[in-house]
């Protein structure tokens, strides 16, 4: 039943004031035996906006024209077939037959009073892993005690503009502005903003590909 959750579960409510817009982005992977599950889903103001399931995503709201969610798509689905590729050939020089479950969260707040609260966390099993501190575009450990797979993949993930100044211009510029065009009422994005939407899932996918090498490599080895 794929419910699915890319890019999910806003908190904004307009029937109070008080009450924040968010945007917010969930983005599940299952690996088991060298096969990769994809899952997820967006809510924007409480509304579902896009679905994820396998390698394909779809736009619930019309955000984007269909040219541009076109292009969106076969980006998305590029990048997911990458990881899964990746996956099936470090399980074929490090087999594994535990499951691996990643869950990356993201999203932005928009406050009446025009100041804003944007995350990036990352949970492996279940444990926090993972966190971006978006204000200085640096990622953090998160899991309890040591663990070479969350130092591995922290190291790996700060050594690209894609996770980290890439990431913070998502979180900080562009969700943001699809929070303002909420609230200025036309729920329309300009141009700049509408284009890089779903760079959100691809980000994520990214940092999978990080904490996929870590835990391929890391696990049953040395990093």
């Amino acid at each position: 039943m794929l419910r699915l959750l890319l890019l999910c579960g806003a908190l904004g409510c307009r029937a109070e004031q008080a009450a924040p817009l968010s945007f917010t982005m969930v983005h599940y992977t299952r690996v088991f035996k060298g096969n990769s599950l994809f899952w997820g889903n967006a809510s924007l103001d409480g509304r579902l906006s896009h679905v994820l399931e396998g390698h394909n995503v779809t736009q619930v709201l019309p955000l984007e024209p269909p040219d541009a969610w076109a292009r969106r798509q076969k980006d998305v689905s590029t990048y997911l077939i990458y990881f899964s590729n990746l996956v099936k050939l470090f399980n074929k020089e490090r087999p594994m037959d535990y499951t691996q479950r990643l869950c990356c969260r993201l999203g932005c707040c928009l406050f009446p009073n025009g100041t804003s609260h944007s995350f990036y966390e990352v949970t492996l099993n279940g444990t926090a892993f993972l966190s971006f501190h978006v204000p200085n575009a640096t990622w953090q450990r998160r899991w309890p005690g040591r663990h070479q797979v969350a130092t591995f993949a922290e190291m790996e993930l700060m050594k690209y503009p894609i996770t980290t100044q890439h990431l913070q211009h998502f979180l900080n510029t562009t969700c943001v502005s699809i929070l303002q065009a909420q609230s200025a009422g036309t729920g329309k994005l300009s141009g700049r903003s509408r284009a890089p939407l779903v760079v959100g899932l691809i980000l994520g996918t990214f940092c999978l590909l990080g904490m996929a090498i870590g835990i391929f490599w890391c696990t049953g080895g040395t990093c």
